[in-house]
């Protein structure tokens, strides 16, 4: 059975753009598009429509062509209440605190006749979450978590469009199905593949979900005085996620607290029987490789057996290789593509007029408090965790007096997100050591 017949993408970034050329050409799927309300997601939609429901996708580098392609999208919703039609695969390519929220827009019926959910960039935990919500809604779809997006796609001149250009791909992408094995992973295998993308399979999804990438770096890079001044309107100039000071928040300081973050969630990894990992190893082999001139194999694979002031010395010239695509061809100008160049952007007025908090962190600080809820669970100290949250938490309640007597959303409220974090632990430790299978 081909569960790729008919397939919906929810949500409506540059990644869904990516994603719907990939499937369409690849699997020839029937395929649906849906976002939510705001101003980009009408934006993007407008764009779609007025070109014929063309969508196509640019790359930076040659090496990359067959991310290259055009398609037309067969059916576009404004919003997810909207939708009709059955639909054999949901890929939910939303942030993965929105998961709930939006399968909760969806008609009933739709959800039942579904077969298949692909979390395209879930936290730790997304998937028994998804999973739960739909089991009580009656359905026994397929649930499969990737570790994380195949690479880095971007806005083409940075305006929401139909178009989308994608500048640097993964070498290596985690899955894991509630099956098990499955037809679906097979498929998704192949298609992976094609693009020279490994899928490797992993024993159950929450291992697959420990290999975002984000949540090894993003608490370090965005909860800290630098990026939150940034993120919170009290910076007047641009900076970037991914520079090193003053340009973006890279200093020592941040790649020391970056390393001892990793370090909790291997004690957390090891508590609920999952594999740990080789830091350096999984930012370069697995994510975006540097040039080993930068950084030598040998000191990739000595990594864990290293002193911790070398490591972080190594850490941080991972991140400065990567202030350029060290792969890309210079300008005449003898000039890399700026592969850091990705800006931290400030609160905002939202479509409804009121203040909100970009995706990042508002993202991370859903994934950082769903790790502290399962360490507390398992009775874990993770002070480094702790620091992150305190910091952001007490900005939000600076900000949020800041902006007394304005409309704020709900994003500088300081949350527990205890529904959540109370399902994905019930649903662990129904497994053996937490290691659940269905």
């Amino acid at each position: 059975m081909d569960d790729f017949k008919r397939v919906l993408l929810l949500g409506t970034g540059p990644v869904t753009i990516q994603l719907a050329v990939l499937f369409k050409n690849h699997f020839q799927s029937q395929l649906g598009i849906s976002g939510r309300i705001s101003h980009r997601s009408e934006q993007v939609i407008a764009a779609i429509r007025e070109s014929g429901n063309r969508l196509f996708t640019e790359v930076q580098n040659e090496s990359h062509n067959l991310m290259k392609g055009e398609c037309c999208a067969d059916q576009v919703f404004q919003r997810y209440e909207t939708i009709t039609g059955a639909w054999d695969t949901l890929i939910l390519s939303i942030t993965a605190d929105a998961y709930l929220h939006v399968l909760r827009s969806l008609n009933r019926n739709l959800l039942i006749h579904v077969k298949c959910l692909i979390l395209i960039s879930p936290t730790l935990g997304s998937n028994s979450l998804v999973h739960n919500f739909i089991k009580e809604m009656g359905s026994d779809a397929e649930v499969i978590s990737c570790s994380t997006y195949l690479g880095d796609t971007r806005w083409i001149h940075g305006v929401p469009s139909n178009g989308a250009i994608t500048s640097g791909v993964k070498t290596k992408v985690f899955i894991a199905s509630t099956r098990g094995t499955s037809h679906n992973l097979d498929s998704l295998i192949q298609l992976y593949n094609v693009m020279g993308i490994t899928l490797s399979v992993m024993r159950f999804p929450l291992e697959a979900e420990s290999r975002n990438i984000s949540l090894f770096v993003h608490p370090a890079l965005f909860m800290n005085d630098f990026s939150l001044s940034v993120v919170f309107g009290q910076s007047t100039s641009r900076k970037y996620v991914y520079k090193l000071f003053p340009e973006g928040p890279i200093t020592p300081r941040l790649i020391h607290e970056m390393l001892v973050c990793w370090k909790e969630l291997s004690e957390l990894f090891e508590a609920l029987n999952l594999q740990s990992l080789n830091l350096l190893k999984f930012m370069t082999d697995d994510n975006y490789p540097v040039r080993t001139e930068s950084l030598s194999q040998h000191s990739i694979d000595s990594f864990l057996s290293l002193e911790p002031i070398h490591q972080e010395y190594l850490l941080y010239i991972r991140y400065a290789s990567l202030l350029i695509d060290p792969f890309s061809e210079p300008d005449q100008e003898g000039k890399y593509y700026d592969f850091s160049a990705v800006p931290i952007h400030s609160v905002f007025i939202n479509r409804e007029g009121s203040w909100d908090i970009p995706r990042m962190p508002k993202e991370d600080y859903y994934r950082i408090k769903i790790i502290q809820g399962i360490a507390n669970q398992l009775k874990l100290d993770c002070p480094m965790i702790d620091k992150f949250i305190e910091r952001y938490e007490q900005q939000l309640m600076n900000s949020a007096q800041a902006l007394q007597g304005q409309a704020v959303s709900e994003a500088f409220r300081v949350q527990s997100f205890s529904e959540d974090i109370q399902m994905i632990c019930s649903h662990m430790a129904a497994g053996k050591k937490y290691n659940y299978t269905e």
